[in-house]
């Protein structure tokens, strides 16, 4: 038996609008933008992607899953990404060597300290 991850469906209230902002903080490109979801891949035969579905609900409370990121620069990174929208966020981490963030819709992320050469 065999499994490929195809992708991570987030919860969203305005799924367009938090899929677009996650395409702009990637830099992947659109695979399906049907009013009923909205879907992101690294390219379009690249997975996993991201597909962004609606729900009435808002978010509330800390995500169960989030995602990491390990950038080349992370202060960079975390400048670009609070000029696209972004915000700090607060879940109890304390000082780390990582910064974590939410997007626009309050979905948590973490930004890793830098890569090594």
């Amino acid at each position: 038996m065999s499994l490929e991850w195809e992708q991570t469906v987030v919860d969203a209230h305005d799924p367009a609008a938090l899929g677009r902002w996650w395409r702009e903080a990637l830099g992947w490109v659109v695979v399906d933008d049907d009013p009923r979801w909205y879907e992101i891949r690294p390219a379009l035969d690249r997975l996993p992607g991201l597909i962004f579905v609606p729900v009435p609900e808002a978010k509330t409370g800390k995500n169960r899953l989030h995602l990491d990121f390990r950038p080349d620069d992370r202060d960079a990174e975390v400048d670009r990404l609070l000029a696209l929208g972004a915000t700090r966020a607060d879940i109890g981490q304390g000082e780390q060597h990582w910064v974590v963030l939410a997007d626009p819709e309050g979905n948590e992320f973490c930004v890793l300290s830098s890569r090594r050469s």
